[in-house]
């Protein structure tokens, strides 16, 4: 492993407010620069109250203005909600005002229930084109000619390293394919991770962009003094991920000592089941356990993610962690 970077969605904690939730990443943020941490995505997600990361490029905007070294980006920009060209306005932008610092993770899910997938997309045509998509946003961020008949403004010449992001084995093939680097989201989704990896490392074409793979792995972790404590702050994770699992997505929840007692126990089967790719204990505790994920896979970078419901502690556990990261890379 060579570097270790953060994933934030800006969690809304029940009794705050969106404003509260984007003063706590850029809190975040700084700490994160501070300790090391290699870059810093933020995700797109929609109609969730307990997400504030909506207008996904401004709030990159806002935690790059608030940072200086770290590279920001999007983990990831849900491409088929959004014109190529848009995003690439967007993102030549933030490249524009943060030269050398922004990435661009895209994503071929709409990050939201279908009716608001209804209300944000161009169109609701069944076909299949994020490939296309992609190919055209690299495009509008390469060296477009002068005289193309359509030039990203800004835009065009920022060369935003582009990433693709997956859950499954389609984004593996996907970036193997385009030389992409590629990040495998198994915080939530941890069964095709082996497999997704394999087939990225196997299939990969060297490109203007990458001469050899660079995968990354995303995991949960929750750091504390104790591992009873670091539990405890993993409860409000849990909470959440199972109120969204039951259709009733809310704020995220104050934590809980006996989480088991607050969800139905088939929800929770498959709560524990999704969120198993997981680091959670003190700081022993999670060498160990990061530690065997990093033999297991050998992912190129580790990003790691968390939702703690108070900020100071949840900053603290991003501390912790990135000592122990610090000390597994290679």
């Amino acid at each position: 492993m060579q570097k270790f970077s953060l994933l934030d969605l800006s969690p809304v904690p029940e009794g705050k407010s969106a404003a509260d939730a984007f003063a706590n990443s850029v809190m975040l943020a700084q700490a994160a620069e501070a300790a090391g941490y290699y870059r810093y995505w933020m995700a797109e997600h929609h109609n969730m109250r307990g997400i504030a990361s909506a207008a996904t490029s401004v709030v990159i905007g806002h935690v790059a203005g608030a940072t200086k070294t770290m590279r920001i980006g999007a983990g990831g920009i849900m491409l088929p909600n959004h014109a190529p060209l848009m995003i690439a306005e967007q993102f030549g932008t933030l490249a524009t005002l943060y030269p050398d610092r922004i990435d661009l993770g895209l994503g071929r899910a709409p990050g939201t229930d279908m009716a608001t997938a209804r209300a944000l997309r161009r169109n609701m045509n069944p076909a299949d084109t994020f490939q296309l998509d992609v190919q055209e946003l690299i495009t509008y961020l390469g060296d477009t000619a002068d005289n193309a008949p359509v030039r990203a403004v800004p835009g065009a010449g920022t060369h935003v390293p582009v990433w693709i992001l997956g859950s499954s084995l389609y984004g593996a093939q996907l970036a193997a394919h385009f030389g992409l680097p590629y990040a495998f989201a198994a915080h939530f989704a941890p069964d095709m991770l082996g497999q997704a990896l394999t087939i990225y490392r196997e299939s990969f074409q060297p490109s203007q962009h990458l001469d050899k793979p660079y995968a990354m792995m995303v995991a949960n972790v929750f750091a504390a003094d104790t591992d009873d404590e670091a539990d405890y702050l993993r409860s409000s994770h849990s909470l959440s991920f199972a109120a969204l699992h039951m259709g009733k997505p809310g704020k995220l929840p104050h934590p809980v000592h006996d989480v088991a007692s607050h969800i139905p126990p088939s929800v929770l089967t498959g709560v524990n089941h999704a969120l198993s790719c997981t680091a959670s204990g003190a700081s022993a505790t999670i060498h160990r356990q990061l530690g065997s994920l990093v033999d297991t896979f050998k992912p190129d970078e580790m990003m790691v993610t968390s939702m703690i419901h108070d900020n100071v502690a949840r900053v603290r556990s991003f501390e912790v962690a990135a000592t122990v990261l610090s000390d597994l890379c290679s």
